[in-house]
């Protein structure tokens, strides 16, 4: 099978892992800068233009897609998928699970737990906000950060309002989230892929600071998940569509609170963490992802 990574570069961990995973399989493989790729629309007939010529036809691929090139990596996934190449993430289930507020969204309709979430287009009363979120501290975040970037724990109502209020003037999306103390800086990361948790770990902020990613400095270790948060994982991974998906969640009283579905989860933590082989998990489901495809444009085919 011929393999395509949408990625900004090899020299990224994830493609890199997902490389030689696909490598070691027997794969011939090619990773794609997908912010270099032009799209053509016309009638019946797709096309990616990648350099000066028609993007080479992979069989299947795993889209990468930074939050900073949500729009443009999205079109191309789409494009492509219009094309009848297999993804392993698709271009909706990107989308729902890229904008933080559309993807709590999706699953408190759902019965997710998630932590009380504040969402204003227009910032008229910062105080009023405060109120409703039952006063410091709150987390603020921006709708698109990533590792960590554009969240804030705020203690005290003052800070809270001059941020809240810079961020209204600068026309930034941004939430007002609860703060959930019982966490102690800690969260979960569950590793999905097609319907199955094939790793975990918990990630403990280090001293000082509340996030707890590895980029900010953060601890982990490996985890066996509760019954009840394996579920959580893999319903919220059902509501937004991902077969592959990075899902953290909060251990909290009332049970676990998902922060985030990440559609293009980071695989150097996980890996290093838990000893367990994830890209090539990755590419195990795309294989089977393929197969599948193949057989139902055939009986479309035989139908036709």
């Amino acid at each position: 099978m011929f393999i395509g990574i949408l990625s900004r570069s090899l020299q990224l961990f994830s493609t890199r892992a997902l490389f030689r995973a696909a490598q070691s399989r027997g794969h011939r493989v090619r990773v794609f800068d997908y912010v270099t790729c032009d799209i053509l629309v016309q009638d019946n007939k797709p096309v990616v233009i990648y350099g000066a010529d028609h993007i080479p036809e992979f069989d299947a691929f795993i889209p990468r897609i930074g939050s900073s090139f949500t729009f443009q990596g999205v079109s191309v996934v789409r494009q492509l998928e219009r094309m009848g190449r297999t993804s392993a993430v698709s271009s909706e289930s990107i989308l729902r699970s890229r904008d933080k507020l559309m993807c709590s969204q999706y699953l408190s309709n759902e019965g997710i737990g998630i932590p009380n979430t504040y969402y204003s287009n227009e910032v008229y009363d910062a105080k009023y906000i405060m109120d409703i979120m039952g006063g410091a501290p709150v987390i603020i975040k921006l709708l698109e950060g990533t590792h960590g970037v554009g969240v804030m724990l705020v203690d005290n109502y003052k800070t809270a309002e001059t941020i809240i209020e810079t961020f209204s003037k600068t026309k930034q999306k941004f939430v007002v989230q609860e703060f959930i103390k019982e966490a102690n800086g800690a969260d979960i990361r569950a590793f999905v892929v097609d319907g199955e948790v094939v790793a975990s770990m918990r990630r403990s902020a280090m001293k000082g600071e509340f996030r707890s990613n590895l980029h900010r400095g953060g601890n982990a270790e490996p985890i066996q998940l509760s019954a009840e948060e394996e579920a959580t994982a893999l319903k919220a991974c059902k509501i937004l569509g991902l077969k592959v998906a990075g899902v953290d969640m909060l251990q909290s009283s009332r049970g676990p609170l998902i922060l985030e579905v990440n559609a293009s989860p980071g695989l150097e933590g996980i890996t290093t963490t838990t000893k367990i082989d994830v890209a090539g998990r990755i590419i195990d489901y795309l294989e089977k992802a393929h197969a599948d495809n193949q057989s139902h444009h055939q009986r479309v085919g035989a139908l036709g």
